[in-house]
């Protein structure tokens, strides 16, 4: 059994789309129907990112058809986005693992925050910046002092008596 597909994220995943898409989407189909065949991803990507795919097949059979979900999948790799939350073309294509392809749209949205020239809609939380600290070599120095709490004590500790398991006998 596959993952839980849930219908609000995929809502809020259609409704990014459409906003960055700027036409409508055919709501009256599913979710995976209207992905399906990854002309809609594909547009959406050459808006996020102009010119990056460079042939969109409209028409023709199921071959020419997942070819752009695989051009989309490696515009949204290239853009960015995590090859770990990257779906692959049967997760979409075949409807093997449809929150894959959820999770990919949510972090291209999450990716196009940290783009200065992006200026569409929010999708998912905005990614965290760098807070790089700087310490100086006698703040360091002091730090080598202190012993943590998390280290914890291991004060008389120590592996006397204890018994695991039956004892290994050895017949010769």
């Amino acid at each position: 059994m596959g993952p839980k597909r849930d219908a609000e994220l995929e809502k809020q995943a259609l409704d990014w789309v459409e906003a960055n898409l700027g036409e409508a989407i055919d709501r009256k189909k599913s979710y995976d129907e209207v992905l399906k065949d990854g002309i809609i991803l594909c547009k959406m990507m050459n808006k996020l990112n102009p010119g990056c795919i460079k042939k969109i097949d409209t028409k023709g059979g199921g071959f020419a058809l997942m070819q752009n979900i695989e051009r989309f999948s490696n515009a949204a790799t290239k853009f960015g986005v995590p090859p770990n939350e990257v779906f692959q073309t049967v997760d979409l294509w075949e409807k093997k693992n449809i929150p894959q392809v959820t999770l990919c749209i949510h972090a291209l949205g999450r990716i196009c925050q940290t783009k200065p020239d992006y200026k569409g809609p929010m999708l998912g939380p905005k990614m965290a910046d760098e807070n790089k600290r700087e310490f100086t070599e006698a703040q360091l120095l002091e730090a080598k002092n202190i012993v943590s709490l998390q280290y914890g004590s291991n004060q008389g500790a120590s592996q006397a008596g204890m018994n695991m398991g039956k004892p290994r006998s050895i017949n010769d």
